[in-house]
This record gives C-alpha cells, sequence and structure tokens, in this order.
C-alpha cells in the first residue's frame, strides 16, 4: 500500500450499545468520578479532535521577557483582582501577573449551570489552578505565556515566589447541599486516602512585595500536622465561604483563621450577581463577614495592599461582594 493510500481509522462507539472495550463498571466509574454526563459522552463517542486553541491565542511573550531580564523590581503594593468564584489575579510591584482558578461550566452537564459567561480572556503572565473541578481549572481561558496547572512545590520569576503544596479537597459536604453524596452513589470515594483523584488538591503560597498571600482553594479545613508547620506566616488569606456552607462551614473557616492569623481575610467561591447563577446552589458571604469584628466592603473588584499597612492589620476581612471582574 502506498503512503499517499493511507487514510485514517475513525473508532464510533455510536455503533455499539456500550462503545467496545468500555465495560458497565467502567462507564460508572466514569460518571462517579467525571459526572454522568461525562459518562454518557463515552457511550455516544464521537472521533477525537485536539481540545486545546491555545496556539491561536493572541499576544506573545515580550512581557515575560522584559521581567526576566530586568535585573533590579521596584518595591509597590500587590495588586488583587477578582473575577468571580475563586478566580484571583496578583499582580507584584514589578508587574508579574498570576491568575488562580479560572471557572467554567460543567463540560459533561451533570452538574448544571454555574455561571452567566465564559470566563474573560484577561492577559496574564501566569495562569494557576488548585484542582481538577470545572470551577477552578478553565485554564485555557486566560491569554496566559505560562500555566502552572496543581504544581506543587517551588517556582521563582521576577519577583514573585510560589510555593505548592499538595493536600485534599473537602470530602464532606457540611451545608444543606450534600454534593459528595454523589460520589458515593457511583462507587468511587470522596476523602482520603483512597479518594478518586479529582480529589486532589494544591494549596499556592505566593510571597511578592513584603506579603504572603495563601490561596486555599476548596482544600480540607483539618490539614495534617505537617502542612501546617510548611505554611509559615500568612498575610492575606482567601478561602471558600458562602452561605449555604457549600465548601466550609462558618465555624471550620474561623477555625482556620484561628490558626494562621492572617492580618487580611478574602471570601471566596460564593454567589455573585455579577458571575454566578442560582442554580450553583451557592449564596453570598454576606451574614460570615458581617459577623467578624472587622470588615471592609469594597466598592470594585480591585484592590491594592502595601505591605506595611498590612503589618498593621488583624484579621481584617476585604470582601469583594458581587464585585468582579468581567475583561
Amino acid at each position: 500500500m502506498k503512503r499517499e493510500d493511507l487514510k485514517p481509522t475513525l473508532i464510533n462507539g455510536k455503533n455499539d450499545d456500550i462503545a467496545q472495550g468500555l465495560s458497565r463498571r467502567s462507564l460508572f466509574m466514569a460518571a462517579g468520578a467525571a459526572g454522568v454526563g461525562a459518562a454518557a459522552s463515552l457511550v455516544n463517542s464521537k472521533p477525537v479532535q485536539a481540545q486545546s486553541t491555545d496556539w491561536t491565542q493572541p499576544g506573545n511573550n515580550n512581557h515575560v521577557i522584559e521581567l526576566q531580564e530586568a535585573g533590579k523590581y521596584p518595591d509597590g503594593e500587590v495588586g488583587i483582582d477578582f473575577y468571580g468564584h475563586c478566580a484571583i489575579k496578583i499582580t507584584s510591584p514589578a508587574g508579574a501577573t498570576i491568575l488562580f482558578d479560572p471557572w467554567r461550566d460543567d463540560p459533561s452537564g451533570a452538574w448544571g449551570l454555574w455561571f452567566k459567561n465564559k470566563f474573560p480572556e484577561t492577559p496574564v503572565d501566569i495562569t494557576m489552578s488548585t484542582h481538577t473541578h470545572f470551577d477552578h481549572d478553565a485554564i485555557d481561558r486566560p491569554i496566559s505565556t505560562m500555566v502552572l496547572d496543581r504544581m506543587v512545590g517551588n517556582f521563582e520569576f521576577a519577583d514573585i515566589k510560589i510555593t505548592g503544596y499538595a493536600d485534599k479537597h473537602a470530602c464532606i459536604a457540611p451545608g444543606w447541599y450534600n454534593w459528595t453524596n454523589a460520589l458515593a452513589e457511583f462507587g468511587v470515594n470522596a476523602c482520603p486516602p483512597d479518594n478518586v483523584g479529582h480529589m486532589d488538591m494544591v494549596v499556592y503560597l505566593v510571597e511578592t512585595g513584603g506579603i504572603r498571600t495563601l490561596i486555599w482553594g476548596d482544600n480540607r479545613h483539618n490539614p495534617a500536622e505537617g502542612f501546617w508547620d510548611a505554611i509559615g506566616r500568612v498575610d492575606v488569606l482567601t478561602l471558600p465561604v458562602d452561605g449555604s456552607e457549600h465548601i466550609l462551614a462558618y465555624s471550620m473557616a474561623n477555625t482556620i483563621i484561628e490558626r494562621l492569623k492572617p492580618k487580611v481575610i478574602i471570601p471566596t467561591h460564593y454567589l455573585s450577581e455579577t458571575t454566578t447563577y442560582t442554580l450553583s446552589t451557592l449564596q453570598s458571604a454576606d451574614d460570615w463577614v458581617k459577623d467578624q469584628k472587622s470588615f471592609k466592603m469594597l466598592d470594585g473588584p480591585s484592590m491594592k495592599l502595601a505591605s506595611a499597612d498590612v503589618s498593621k492589620m488583624d484579621r481584617e476581612f476585604m470582601y469583594f461582594g458581587h464585585h468582579a471582574q468581567t475583561e
């Protein structure tokens, strides 16, 4: 056979009751691990296509090269921009940008519509994700020079240092909506040590401008003792708390705060009228915030923090509320 006569072979599961090589057990295991809709898509499989479109993104890495070649970096304020849910962008004094946990709707459809729009294609130097759940892993959406997905260990660039600590997702829903039961229904364990892989977590500590920011993600409230020892001083802490207590109960979050004693707390993972539908079952974080000794209701989706100012604070809540960046 001549090379020019070769044709690709397409495997189409639609010809079978269940796609060849896919047992009923593996089908339901997939449903438990990734959602019922995802498992159904295996049955109704289509020819495989490359999903990454990063090569089509506009722009280039000129900004990263400028930062790389700079011999000195200025002192100054640290910028924090909130994009709704758990998506936060940190801008260093030198202008290096890191975006954490861009969100999307569940591609399987099993968890319904959470977000009102696609995550904005905002330009950043680095995009990072704490775990592989749909509301944290739209790493293809930002126009990003670098993607560090679930990074464990140390990364240093320009005037930033990022340390990733491996841990585990909260695995027992403390609120009224028992979302963790969905995994048990399909024979998959949510809790360690034999948890399914998408319940693994990475917590990030970002050091820049003299400020140490801990991105909690959806981490459990009770990590092992070695985790706490490794974290050290925390100036700014993000925590996933909402009125439905979807990830952390108020009491859990308060215990974490008492243990770390951060200077600033930023609530995340709550219902935002700008970005999130009520179908998510989330609620606002208003009640939790207003129950604290000291809090500030921010008047926009951005703020700047100076190390000298932060050092004088003590568990000050900075709440973005319904403000969120949309571009």
